[in-house]
């Protein structure tokens, strides 16, 4: 799922084509929050990061308290979708696996930092080198 801020394209001075903006991206969790129903939900959508989502969770008790549970707050504000939940925030953060938790990191800092979720690897046996996108498929599959 991809969510675009201009439906047209439109090209640069040498005639290239630049591409829409996107705004949302889709992932899918190593693991997957378990919810209380023992569902398990892995696949989510997480938007881009505005300013405001980075400095509303300082003024968060929470994160005065203990810095390190800025990351549950800001996740909590980004993640648009995940699974079937009805609402995603803190309290959804807080209890997935630490695994998840590290992959929603790293996702979050490529598609604000990087504006994509692709990185490049070289196959360790081969010597390869090719893409992967981190918001494809499950872990092992290609």
């Amino acid at each position: 799922m991809q969510r675009v801020i201009s439906t047209r394209a439109s090209t640069d001075e040498e005639g290239r084509v630049d591409e829409p903006m996107r705004t949302e991206f889709a992932f899918e969790l190593p693991r997957g929050f378990v919810d209380a129903g023992g569902r398990v939900h892995r696949r989510g959508v997480m938007r881009l990061a505005t300013a405001r989502d980075e400095l509303l969770p300082l003024y968060d008790a929470r994160v005065q308290e203990n810095p390190a549970y800025t990351t549950v707050v800001l996740l909590g504000r980004v993640i648009t979708q995940l699974g079937e939940l009805s609402n995603v925030d803190g309290s959804v953060v807080e209890n997935m696996f630490a695994s998840d938790v590290a992959f929603l990191q790293d996702f979050y800092r490529r598609i604000n930092a990087e504006g994509h979720t692709r990185i490049a690897v070289t196959c360790p046996q081969c010597s390869h080198r090719f893409t992967a996108d981190l918001g494809g498929g499950r872990l092992g599959e290609s």
